[in-house]
């Protein structure tokens, strides 16, 4: 694979309020409760550009004046997926524009001396193979915690997932698009590196501790 083919399937937000909103975001004293604010605001935004090409159906209304031709989603079942703990910050927003969406929760967490992802919690809707998923995490580090959560959907038979977070690493989107090239990966911010314990630099720390005010 050419070194830039990963990057085929990946949308970086540049509208300048999001831009505007991930600088407040990356500050070290931002606070919890200004950090779960913009993590809000961000997605958001986000979740009104994903969804820019969910298909539309035509369906005849009658307004106060006439009758008349509108748009609605065409019959589509959408789902969200958080991988906790730190997707749950971007769930309310996305349910503010698509409150008919399910949300299943998936429980993962990255073994900080083998890196690697360590399942702990699993409960999807029913009919989930027949949805399409949004997978939410706001950060695409390693890529070991997205890989986890997407064989979850397939191994259920989801066959369209989009996978949505806030900053991604290049390293990270390489390893998901080595495994799902077909699943594509929005994020408001792209990332050149990682550190000796695979946090994303610059980055912005642990997303879920700063969310929730742990450590």
């Amino acid at each position: 694979m050419p070194d830039q083919d990963y990057m085929n399937n990946v949308l970086v937000f540049d509208h300048p309020l999001i831009q505007h909103k991930i600088g407040k975001l990356r500050q070290k004293d931002t606070g919890p409760k200004e950090f779960r604010e913009l993590v809000s605001e961000i997605s958001l935004l986000e979740a009104y550009e994903a969804t820019r090409d969910l298909p539309l159906e035509p369906v005849e209304i009658e307004t106060p004046m006439a009758t008349t031709t509108v748009y609605e989603l065409a019959g589509k079942k959408l789902a969200l997926v958080p991988i906790l703990r730190a997707g749950l910050g971007m769930v309310d927003a996305w349910l503010s524009l698509i409150p008919n969406a399910k949300v299943g929760h998936l429980g993962v967490y990255r073994d900080h001396e083998t890196l690697q992802a360590v399942e702990y919690f699993c409960k999807m809707p029913e009919d989930i193979e027949q949805r399409d998923v949004f997978l939410l995490d706001p950060m695409l580090a390693t890529g070991v915690s997205a890989l986890s959560g997407l064989e979850v959907l397939r191994k259920r038979g989801v066959k369209s997932i989009r996978f949505v977070c806030l900053i991604a690493a290049r390293q990270g989107i390489k390893a998901v698009h080595e495994v799902y090239p077909e699943v594509p990966i929005y994020c408001a911010a792209l990332d050149e590196v990682l550190n000796d314990q695979a946090y994303i630099v610059p980055g912005l720390g642990d997303a879920g501790d700063r969310l929730f005010g742990t450590k």
